[in-house]
């Protein structure tokens, strides 16, 4: 089993290894990933062989604390983005860095003011005031040494455990300069009790009282820089969080009952009012209304819901009351598993960061040996125990595990963070590394590049008016179960147009259906049908050819035997599906399209999507094979799916990305879920998971070049040339910094933003009965003349039709209207105030230009 724990007092990469090490001794144990970042550990274990209690025994006995995680609820009022306490633990560091300025700052003065010409009280000058001067030195650095005393407990603890941490280094170091200074005031008593003035004048300058205090204070400063940014690593997480509503309106014995969320059970009836957040997942029983779920999918637009739809916990309800019945409940409901997958993601460790992982591990012994060194030569070389110290000290001080530890998941926690913001959701580090690397990514057809049913593309008429023809064939499909005349009926109602009760219905397998509509005798069905029964097919021509060369499927309509319509059928393609695909090969990637369609109509979609690579007629359960012999030619290789038959060849590809509207077995075996349903996200993902991995290379090196290049330094490389000598306080001013500056290189992937955020297609969805025109990218010096323009008041394709013409009849314009967003793209050098202008004449009202 898998179980996560929350593990306290680690404070760099050598901590989250000795508990790494720890646990993985225990038997039955499989895999241990610690995050130092989040303060977690996720275990997976045989609960046959060992406990929570057992594995919790094994931290605590190698120097930390750990616990079970509480529930979602706990986590939202005491955590942000799974770190402990953050505020709590920001709040103390800071009265610790106030309280220890306040006493550094004069010790500072004191000690080192006369280097700038500061004046220092003539109560302190001369070897007979020696005494007092140290111990006032000492005086003032009690205070620091008492409030930073978790240094010492910690790093002293980590020690005896023989698991020692950065807090070693720190402990160690200013532990021998306090000593140093102690045996410093002895020398300076027996100076002057034996009248060894000379005696006291040395060791009066060489206390380093002021070192032991920078040191503790500028760590101090350091880590509070450090927390501050990490806590805006995980602003993603507690952001979902925030979104859900902490009560819920109940109806129950006839009465509307506000409750807190935590006690909403699964079939309870709820109200939602207009401005209200939906507090659980449900399904709508009664009114209708527009709902944002921008905050889950980062769809922009709001979602209009009925009766029998689906709604989401965290959505907001725009417009309208409504009642749902709640279906998913705590961490059922889709935000909660949102907020795990995306805590999981950033408490998992990318393959990327096992070197550093491994080089943590020794880190700190091998820096206290070196300082060891470093202080015996120089010692043995120059017989100066001042000079050795300052080496000494200078190396355990300015050496720093942290930016070892950090450079990969702070990067990690930001990119799968900015990857929810984006309705795209990594359930692992390693998916997240793993998507830059691929070399080809397959797309399932149905559902993924089209829109998974069917619906009309085209209209031909004969003697017979459009809205006639879609009256009679409607009221003939109606009483048909067949997903082609559904599709019939669907662009009847959408465009309003009133159905004819059919008599003597009658269904024939294989051909289409027969009925009597207010005394006619029609038929609808395949060519078949019409030769059985004698229909004349010559007024249709090449049309029927033209239109199954294209992917369509022709259904034919008779009335009395006289051919009256024909109405073309496709699964379209989706509008965002053409510029999806030449971004992917804008990325370098190979694209394929895997169908089980028959091969002419894949190539009629491949041909219109402008894709050379196309496997047609591939079963269910070959589509597995299919990516494993793309794997077997060397290739790394990435699945797009939604469907159950999706799920082999997902779990078999290097990275799975499921779409969000997909079945739950394509999204359980999946490594990505995109939770708008929309191909370019599958874009945005590869973009971040390189945007990612980019940022935890720089992060890597620079923890690597600082560790390699300073502390040599600090042991005193740069005096065999000539160089100066490193002052322990420059060390750890030195060593602050770079644990502040990985994390500030971390927070730059918060500016992330897709490259092709705001760059659209033409035609994204044609008109019904208008010729399809094939999609091409906008070129670069369209693009400043290229206006979208959100649409109220659209309902139907005559709607869409009626804004279309309005927009084209403008000067220079050329204009597409979608109505499932509501949005039209419109080319041409037109002002604002125009576009207003024709939208409003035409009946609609225009709410925003972009």
């Amino acid at each position: 089993m898998r179980q996560k724990y929350t593990v306290t007092g680690m404070t760099c990469s050598a901590c989250s290894a000795h508990v790494e090490k720890a646990v993985c001794k225990l038997e039955g144990v499989a895999s241990v990933n610690v995050n130092l970042l989040g303060g977690s550990m996720q275990v997976d274990f045989d609960p046959a062989l060992q406990s929570d209690d057992s594995i919790i025994a094994a931290v605590v006995d190698s120097g930390y604390g750990a616990q079970l995680p509480g529930k979602m609820a706990e986590k939202a009022d005491n955590t942000k983005a799974g770190i402990p306490d953050m505020e709590e633990e920001l709040r103390g560091m800071k009265r610790r860095l106030m309280f220890s300025f306040s006493f550094f700052i004069p010790l500072f003065y004191l000690t080192m003011g006369h280097m700038v010409g500061l004046p220092i009280p003539s109560f302190f000058h001369g070897p007979e005031n020696a005494l007092s001067y140290a111990l006032t030195q000492l005086l003032l650095l009690l205070p620091i040494l008492y409030v930073n005393d978790k240094y010492y407990k910690v790093g002293f603890k980590t020690l005896l455990h023989r698991s020692p941490n950065m807090d070693s280094l720190i402990a160690l170091g200013s532990a021998a300069a306090l000593i140093y200074g102690l045996a410093g005031i002895y020398q300076i008593g027996w100076g002057l009790g034996h009248g060894d003035m000379a005696r006291v004048e040395q060791w009066s300058m060489d206390l380093y009282f002021e070192s032991a205090g920078t040191i503790l204070t500028l760590i101090t400063l350091g880590k509070y820089m450090e927390t501050r940014s990490k806590g805006k690593t995980g602003e993603a997480i507690a952001r979902l969080m925030d979104l859900a509503p902490k009560t819920a309106t109940v109806l129950r014995y006839g009465k509307e009952i506000e409750i807190p969320v935590e006690e909403v059970a699964v079939g309870d009836l709820l109200l939602v009012r207009p401005g209200q957040s939906i507090p659980v997942d449900g399904e709508i029983v009664e009114g209708t209304s527009s709902v944002d779920e921008s905050a889950l999918t980062g769809e922009s637009l709001p979602v209009d819901k009925v009766p029998g739809d689906k709604v989401a916990a965290a959505s907001i309800n725009k417009s309208g009351s409504f009642t749902f019945k709640a279906t998913r409940v705590g961490d059922d409901t889709t935000l909660a598993q949102m907020i795990a997958l995306v805590d999981e993601a950033a408490s998992s460790k990318a393959p990327i960061s096992k070197l550093a992982d491994k080089v943590a591990g020794v880190f700190v012994p091998v820096v206290i040996c070196i300082a060891l060194v470093t202080a015996a030569v120089w010692l043995f070389a120059t017989g100066n125990v001042a000079q050795a110290l300052t080496s000494g000290v200078a190396v355990l001080v300015i050496s720093c595990p942290c930016a070892l530890g950090l450079a990969t998941p702070v990067a990690i926690m930001v990119g799968t963070g900015k990857g929810a913001e984006n309705g795209i959701l990594f359930k692992s580090a390693e998916a997240l590394e793993e998507l830059r690397s691929i070399q080809t990514i397959v797309l399932d057809k149905t559902g993924t590049v089209t829109q998974g049913k069917p619906r009309v593309t085209d209209i031909q008429t004969f003697d017979m008016e459009e809205m006639e023809l879609l009256c009679v064939a409607a009221s003939l499909e109606k009483s048909s179960e067949h997903p082609l005349a559904q599709a019939v009926v669907a662009e009847a109602e959408e465009r309003g147009i009133p159905l004819v009760p059919a008599e003597r219905f009658e269904a024939i397998h294989g051909q289409g259906v027969a009925a009597s509509l207010q005394g006619g005798d029609f038929l609808a069905g395949n060519r078949l049908m019409m030769e059985e029964n004698h229909v004349d097919l010559s007024a249709a021509g090449m049309t029927p050819e033209t239109l199954a060369g294209e992917g369509k499927t022709p259904l034919f309509f008779a009335q009395d035997g006289k051919l009256i319509g024909i109405l073309a059928v496709a699964d379209t393609v989706k509008h965002t599906s053409a510029a999806a695909i030449r971004s992917l090969r804008g990325l370098g990637l190979d694209v394929i399209m895997l169908t089980g369609d028959n091969r002419r109509t894949a190539q009629a979609i491949a041909k219109d999507l402008d894709l050379t690579d196309v496997v047609a007629e591939v079963l269910p359960q070959d589509k597995e094979k299919v990516i494993a012999d793309l794997q077997a030619k060397g290739k790394k290789v990435a699945m797009v799916g939604d469907g159950i038959n999706d799920a082999p060849a997902l779990a078999r590809s290097d990275v799975g990305l499921a779409i969000g509207a997909g079945t739950d077995v394509a999204i359980e075996s999946a490594d990505v879920v995109l939770m708008k349903s929309d191909l370019l996200d599958a874009v945005t993902a590869v973009e971040l998971s390189r945007a990612t991995i980019r940022n935890i290379k720089e992060n890597l090196f620079w923890a690597f070049f600082y560790n390699a290049v300073c502390i040599p330094v600090a042991a005193g490389v740069l005096t065999l040339f000539g160089g100066p000598q490193l002052n322990p306080m420059l060390a750890a001013a030195a060593m602050s910094m770079s644990s502040v500056c990985v994390v500030t290189n971390a927070l730059r992937l918060k500016l992330f933003k897709p490259r092709h955020a705001g760059v659209g297609t033409y035609a994204p969805a044609a008109p019904v009965g208008e010729r399809k025109i094939k999609e091409r990218p906008i070129k670069k010096e369209e693009i400043a003349m290229t206006k979208t323009v959100i649409i109220e008041g659209m309902m139907c394709q005559n709607c869409v039709k009626h804004a279309t013409n309005a927009l084209n009849a403008l000067p220079g314009v050329t204009a597409t209207v979608d109505l499932e967003s509501k949005s039209a793209t419109v080319t041409g050098e037109v002002s604002d105030e125009a576009i207003k202008k024709a939208i409003a004449e035409a009946g609609y009202e225009v709410t925003s230009i972009s």
